[in-house]
């Protein structure tokens, strides 16, 4: 490898973390955000550093325009996509490796599974404008020449995402001991078949989002509401009773917690659980085996 190469992996490696987090705000998918990181890498390569006066603000502005290039293009096909889309789960490790949330909260949230659900309701450009600028903390100027668009523009377009995400987030809770608890103690009324102690520790506006992409059994549409939610989750765990040499375990995915259903020694779901003031508010379960195929990764995230 020639100096100049191993100056420039040596660079992109060092500011990975930040990149792919990225790209996965904008995407929504690790594998995406894997194949931005790529091709950018590819065009950063060609780049004299002796011109680069700003390496980290530099190879940013490569992968966001790279990610929001996905983005535009993947809007069409999130449309024709079968039932509900949801992101795809990650297991982030924060910069000094833990899975501590309170490190960042302001990042921790930006890759929960309920921040990413609310980013896939704004428009690709929109979307690319809130993520650079509320959680990365980019110029206007700079957000400006990624997105195309001119400074006020970018202006209007950050003011109209950020009323809009602050309109749909719910409170956001970094996972501690208790969210653990909650999450057990469900899972156990669940496997239980215990509705009325379900519905007591679901939120009464609790909601059920499943994906499975048309590849795999899956609810096509959310179920709204705790009695009906409670029911859902009964009907899994019998369900997942049932799967060959069934087995449960409980992780922390997109800084909140999850359970991992594997049957077989494949991972058959992940079920990311939303918690806000002591209740379960919403459950994500992931059943699309695309979206499987590299959740187990720890991934480094950073801002």
């Amino acid at each position: 490898m020639a100096a100049s190469d191993s100056a420039h992996a040596e660079l992109f490696t060092h500011l990975r973390p930040l990149l792919f987090t990225i790209a996965y705000e904008m995407l929504g998918s690790a594998t995406e955000a894997d194949d931005v990181l790529q091709e950018s890498y590819l065009r950063w390569a060609q780049v004299a550093l002796d011109t680069v006066t700003d390496t980290k603000a530099y190879l940013a502005q490569i992968v966001s325009r790279q990610a929001l290039n996905t983005l535009r293009t993947n809007s069409r096909r999130r449309e024709e996509y079968v039932g509900p889309w949801l992101p795809e789960p990650v297991r982030v490790a924060f910069d000094d490796n833990t899975e501590d949330a309170s490190v960042d909260v302001v990042l921790a949230e930006s890759v929960s599974m309920a921040m990413l659900v609310v980013l896939e309701t704004l428009a690709p450009d929109e979307r690319a404008v809130f993520v650079m600028r509320e959680v990365f903390g980019f110029d206007y100027s700079e957000i400006a020449s990624t997105v195309c668009k001119s400074e006020a523009a970018v202006r209007q377009m950050a003011h109209r995402a950020r009323e809009h995400v602050q309109s749909r987030r719910r409170r956001f809770t970094p996972t501690d001991q208790q969210a653990e608890e909650i999450t057990t103690k469900f899972l156990l009324a669940a496997a239980g078949g215990d509705v009325d102690a379900l519905v007591e520790m679901l939120a009464p506006d609790a909601v059920w989002t499943s994906d499975g992409g048309g590849k795999v059994s899956a609810a096509r549409r959310p179920v709204y509401g705790a009695d009906r939610v409670a029911r859902v989750a009964i009907g899994l765990s019998r369900a997942a009773a049932e799967f060959p040499d069934v087995r449960m375990e409980f992780s922390i995915y997109n800084s909140t917690p999850a359970l991992l259903i594997y049957s077989e020694g494949h991972l058959d779901v992940v079920l990311a659980v939303s918690i806000a003031d002591g209740k379960v508010e919403h459950i994500f379960a992931i059943r699309n085996p695309d979206k499987l195929a590299t959740a187990e990764i720890t991934r480094r995230i950073s801002r």
